[in-house]
């Protein structure tokens, strides 16, 4: 018998004939004479909708109440699949996130998980119950209010019950097949991997891949929990997330990103004397902006150009507080530009092979795509480009590391 943590996002629950449909996955698990968890993410659209209600009365409100509105998502699905169950004979019972309960910090709207306290789950278990969680939520005990785990939050909580009751595996339902070498909607040829690193993902995660969340990996990672990525829509193995020991053979890259949240930024003839790159990301840092690729021009007498990136979402905050600060910063003027895109190769691989910095930037030259900015890790290379040869930069490097799928005649 195995204990099984399963995770529906939002396309897995989208309406009433899709819970069915996940109550029927997890009955067949029982039959089988596992125990499972679930973890239950809100209907496609609808946190979507309830930030809406919030923005549409104001942009500044108190992140406590906005937690109160959008966590409300989640407690249709726990509450649907638990009468889905019920209604095959199964015994089930939902879970809000205080109930269980996960405790988190106090930073209402991205809230981080601090404990969970396992012994109403296991207890659930023992009554021969399937535990159904809401995603995306806990509790502040201080304060006793819900407080949400920001989007994606789900993978997080579903992760971080796993580590806590000591599952053999955490499976993650999506409405994808498992993690591909790059977006299968635009490289029609990407293959689907049967396993990839802990690192692996957690860079692609990071770097714009839309497969899991960041933090989940991390959790995953240091608590050693078998992570799996799969379909709820298709009968497929799906995709094995695991250390990197696991994996015998390694590919030099195993996958190729791209990140749209990007703006560029660069200030013009400013002093080229110590301390000046301090004080502008001093500024960044104090408006809450992260900053990620930077690139310093060469020197010109006594003045030099900066340029760096921040997430396009927060363009107009990152624009103010440059104003705000220009007799600090001292710029002659400053330039910027958001119709650009972040592409990264990423890969294991890269740590023992000699060359892929080269065969990535000639694959881009032979089809005149300008590179504005680089930045690397042992196992990454991110370069800025125009947004305009996203589609073709994904093709031009997922054929150039030979990751192309062979297509039949079929197809």
């Amino acid at each position: 018998m195995a204990l099984i943590v399963q995770k529906y996002g939002g396309t897995s629950v989208a309406d009433v004939d899709r819970i069915k449909i996940v109550a029927n996955k997890v009955k067949n698990e029982i039959e089988k004479g596992n125990q499972v968890v679930v973890i239950l993410s809100a209907m496609s659209g609808v946190t979507n909708s309830l930030v809406k209600f919030c923005n549409d009365i104001t942009t500044f409100y108190d992140n406590r109440e906005y937690d109160a509105v959008v966590a409300t998502g989640e407690q249709v699905t726990i509450g649907l699949l638990a009468i889905a169950l019920q209604n095959m004979g199964i015994k089930a019972r939902s879970y809000a996130g205080w109930q269980v309960p996960i405790i988190t910090d106090n930073a209402f709207g991205k809230a981080r998980i601090k404990e969970i306290k396992p012994d109403n789950l296991l207890k659930s278990l023992e009554n021969g119950e399937v535990p159904i969680i809401a995603g995306f939520q806990g509790i502040e005990i201080e304060s006793g209010r819900v407080a949400t785990l920001g989007r994606g939050g789900s993978d997080t909580s579903a992760v971080a019950v796993a580590a806590a009751i000591n599952a053999d595996c955490c499976d993650i339902f999506t409405d994808v097949e498992g993690v591909y070498t790059t977006d299968p909607r635009i490289v029609k040829v990407a293959k689907k991997l049967e396993k990839i690193t802990f690192e692996e993902i957690l860079e692609m995660a990071s770097l714009g891949a839309k497969v899991l969340q960041t933090r989940s990996v991390e959790l995953a990672m240091k608590y050693k929990v078998k992570l799996r990525v799969l379909s709820s829509f298709v009968d497929a193995p799906g995709t094995l997330i695991c250390s990197e020991d696991e994996i015998v053979e390694k590919e030099v890259i195993s996958g190729i990103t791209y990140n749209k949240d990007e703006a560029k930024f660069t200030l013009v003839n400013i002093d080229d004397v110590p301390g000046v790159s301090a004080n502008i990301f001093k500024v960044m840092s104090n408006a809450g902006i992260n900053v990620d690729m930077i690139v310093q021009s060469v020197s010109s007498g006594t003045k030099t150009n900066m340029t760096f990136t921040v997430p396009d979402s927060e363009f107009e905050k990152a624009k103010k507080a440059i104003e705000a600060n220009k007799d600090l910063l001292n710029y002659e003027s400053f330039l910027f530009d958001r119709k650009v895109v972040k592409v990264s190769i990423v890969g294991i691989g890269m740590k023992s092979h000699s060359g892929v910095a080269e065969t990535m930037f000639r694959a881009l030259a032979e089809k005149n795509i300008n590179i504005m900015a680089i930045s690397t890790s042992e196992i990454k290379i991110s370069v800025l480009i125009a947004d305009e040869y996203t589609e073709l930069a994904l093709r031009v490097l997922h054929t150039a590391f030979g990751l192309d799928k062979e297509i039949s005649e079929k197809e």
